[in-house]
């Protein structure tokens, strides 16, 4: 039988394949674990203590809060602020970045992201929901408080990105650039153990994951896309949450599909604290990730913080496919002269 590895253990062994290895990052990743161990204990009781149900309020980008978005919120904010190695924080449930006072004189050199509770409408029929998460090297000076800069950066600038899933088991799924790797939390001893090393995404899957009541709303060459995989008898799969639907296509290969919509004519997932995260992992896990204009998600600089973006995220393969359907059936841009349209592309 193999030794029991834990998340800390993990961590400390893989510190030198950070760029900065100076035992910052690795506190950082190791409070993300301690936050996302409270957040699973309230998760999988939340239904004794009262706090299942919406919160009576809209978070910074107009969506419904529930109760437990807010304490997980609290939770990671807090689990943050104690260790001094984080600066500042931006939150999907916050209008603006929280800044952080520093501790005992430490300099911090890092900036994080996080959708606190992704899927959380799913909490009140017991669904498997999740956190993301990313972190950043600030740019600006350390010796003041973090700035605007330092969240609006690409996805391909971020040090470290993973998720947390409260499922069936709880698993924590991180890279920091050197392939990614998955934790799952043993109730027994109170710690994330390895159980999923240097995870690769499939080639191809069977799965296509898509909101298909949407169908209608959806660009002509989506819908194109979506038709061939129900002709190639693919298995559709949409929980509703993000880094489920996401979590499963990085085991099992697939589609993950979240395309522009009429009311979302940018798409409606955020930039910051969905996709890049997410984009990442599956990058690192030898995947893809694209928006349905066919730009690679990490290659995005966001000029806000709650920027959103439509996604194509998963298997390769796949994924190249769904870029030739929507160059075959992508409208062309009419050619205006003189007010007059011709039909050819400009």
């Amino acid at each position: 039988m193999s030794r029991i590895v834990t998340l800390d253990e993990f961590i400390i062994q893989r510190q030198k394949d950070f760029p900065y290895a100076s035992g910052e990052l690795t506190g950082l990743l190791r409070d993300i674990g301690v936050a996302a161990k409270i957040v699973n204990r309230e998760v999988n009781k939340a239904g004794l203590v009262s706090i299942l149900g919406v919160a009576n309020a809209e978070n910074a980008t107009g969506d419904e809060v529930q109760k437990l978005d807010l304490y997980a919120n609290d939770k990671l904010i807090d689990c943050l602020k104690n260790s001094g190695e984080c600066c500042g924080i931006a939150s999907e449930e916050n209008e603006g970045f929280i800044s952080i006072p520093s501790i005992e004189s430490k300099k911090a050199k890092y900036v994080v992201v996080f959708d606190p509770l992704d899927g959380s409408s799913n909490i009140d029929v017991n669904v498997s929901v999740g956190t993301i998460f990313g972190i950043y090297r600030r740019k600006s000076k350390d010796t003041g408080p973090c700035e605007m800069e330092d969240f609006l950066q690409k996805g391909s600038e971020l040090v470290a990105g993973g998720y947390v899933i409260y499922g069936t088991s709880t698993i924590l799924v991180y890279s920091t650039g050197s392939g990614v790797n998955g934790f799952t939390l043993d109730p027994s001893i109170g710690e994330f153990c390895l159980s999923h090393r240097d995870i690769k995404i499939p080639d191809r899957g069977n799965y296509y994951s898509v909101n298909q009541g949407y169908y209608l709303k959806f660009d002509v060459e989506m819908r194109r896309y979506i038709d061939y995989c129900s002709d190639l008898n693919l298995r559709l799969r949409y929980i509703g949450s993000m880094v489920s639907d996401v979590h499963r296509t990085l085991f099992k290969g697939g589609i993950f599909l979240y395309p522009n919509t009429r009311k979302f004519p940018k798409g409606k997932l955020r930039i910051l604290y969905e996709c890049n995260p997410l984009s990442f992992i599956v990058e690192q896990a030898g995947g893809k990730a694209v928006t349905c204009d066919m730009d690679r998600i990490l290659d995005i600089k966001p000029t806000e913080l709650h920027q959103r973006s439509s996604i194509a995220i998963g298997s390769p393969g796949m994924i190249d496919e769904m870029r030739d359907f929507v160059q075959k059936y992508s409208m062309p841009t009419p050619y205006v002269e003189n007010g007059a349209s011709n039909g050819t592309p400009a």
